[in-house]
């Protein structure tokens, strides 16, 4: 009876088989595990490659390389009284006299001796190119390029910086340089001053041959203030369009002066015969940069001749072009109350508002025409340096104090404005 109950229920045994594994499936999951992790990969390595720079500027600060460019001081002119010698000071004058006549190979040899110094100095002048791209009358693009002088003023260790003109690089595409050797280089623009119109570009130094590097050398910039008229001077650049030009002359002038917007800047006038848009840089006989050729700044009975901005008075702007820092602007054309124009009109000491430039901070504070300033931030304003020195050292984008002296009806009042410093682009 067992048996029989057992047959019956026979057809509920069953054999569970496990189920074939799919060769397919299995490898179609292992290609998507394996292109996950080289996604997931790929996208770690671009990430941290991303961040790494930050990460390492922010955990380990680098140093980066500070340009200083001493100033000059203008030293006020003494006499000197003679030395007497109580032995001597009643004893008639003795006078020796030689006479030695001169060849004209004796002048050769003094010219030779001149150009001489300007080839050395000219390891340091530069071609500076800006190519731009245009259209033709057929619309077919094409390259055109302007040229100018610059000068090597500083290396860095990292990169070489170059001064010159920034109108001969606007909206150019491509910046080119060309040394002394012929090696041509690219180069970007670092910083520009809008007033001036003066900028810094930046080469890098693995951009420049060994062979070039030793070849160039970097500017000394001199005291333009010890400059008078009749000193010789020699021209650098391309003061009448050739490239690398050395012309010779004499200073026929230092007392002139060009207003520009937050500045008055001396310009040294020169016998040297250029062109207008003549370039370069004026050295004295020891080499040195005394003042920077800019053809803008001279008067219209000087356009035949060399006219350069007194380096002295420029380099505290080219400290901080070369430094990566904008130029303070505030937007004023300014001149000096002296004692003798006090005097004479009845005005205030300190800086007379001669014009406010339009949409300028200066306009936005409430400066006026006719205003005379006499304090910065509560410092004593007496002349246009004064103005300018405390102005460069305030940074863009920061709140300025202004006191101004302003006629009304009893007179001079003095009011206080405030100016948030901009810069000119």
């Amino acid at each position: 009876m067992p048996e029989k109950k057992e047959d019956e229920f026979a057809f509920i045994k069953e054999k569970i088989k496990d189920k074939p594994v799919s060769k397919r499936q299995v490898l179609s999951k292992v290609a998507v595990l394996l292109v996950s992790a080289v996604a997931f990969g790929l996208i770690a390595c671009l990430v941290f490659t991303l961040v790494q720079p930050y990460m390492q500027e922010w955990l380990y600060p680098e140093e980066k390389p500070v340009v200083t460019i001493p100033k000059d001081e203008l030293e006020p002119e003494t006499e000197r009284e003679p030395e007497k010698d109580s032995e001597t000071e009643n004893a008639a004058p003795v006078y020796i006299t030689e006479t030695q006549e001169l060849e004209t190979t004796d002048y050769q040899k003094l010219q030779n001796k001149i150009y001489a110094i300007g080839e050395e100095q000219n390891k340091s002048i530069v071609t500076v190119t800006g190519v731009k791209s245009d259209m033709d009358w057929f619309n077919t693009p094409y390259e055109s390029s302007g040229q100018a002088s610059g000068v090597v003023i500083a290396n860095n260790g990292q990169e070489l910086l170059i001064l010159t003109e920034k109108k001969v690089i606007t909206d150019a595409q491509a910046i080119r340089v060309t040394f002394v050797d012929g090696a041509i280089v690219n180069a970007v623009l670092k910083q520009y001053d809008g007033n001036t119109g003066v900028a810094v570009l930046s080469v890098a130094l693995s951009d420049i041959p060994d062979v070039t590097l030793g070849a160039i050398k970097t500017a000394v910039l001199g005291n333009s203030y010890a400059v008078q008229p009749g000193t010789v001077v020699i021209a650098l650049g391309s003061p009448l369009g050739a490239n690398f030009s050395i012309l010779t002359g004499d200073i026929t002038a230092t007392g002139n002066s060009v207003s520009t917007l937050d500045a008055t800047y001396h310009v040294l006038n020169t016998d040297i015969v250029g062109n207008s848009s003549g370039s370069g840089v004026l050295i004295n006989l020891n080499g040195e940069i005394v003042g920077l050729i800019m053809q803008g700044y001279s008067s219209g009975s000087d356009t035949n001749t060399l006219t350069a901005v007194s380096i002295s008075e420029l380099k505290e702007v080219i400290e901080k072009l070369s430094n990566n820092q904008s130029i303070p602007y505030l937007g004023a054309k300014l001149s000096t109350v002296t004692d003798e124009i006090s005097a004479s009109y009845d005005l205030p000491k300190g800086v007379y508002v001669k014009s406010v430039e339009m949409d300028s901070p200066a306009m936005n504070a409430g400066l006026q025409s006719g205003d005379v300033i006499v304090e910065l931030n509560g410092a004593e304003i007496t002349n246009v340096s004064d103005y300018t020195e405390k102005l460069l050292s305030l940074s863009p984008n920061t709140n300025v104090s202004i006191a101004v002296k302003r006629q009304g009806t009893d007179g001079y009042t003095k009011i206080t404005c405030t100016a948030v410093v901009g810069v000119l682009e």
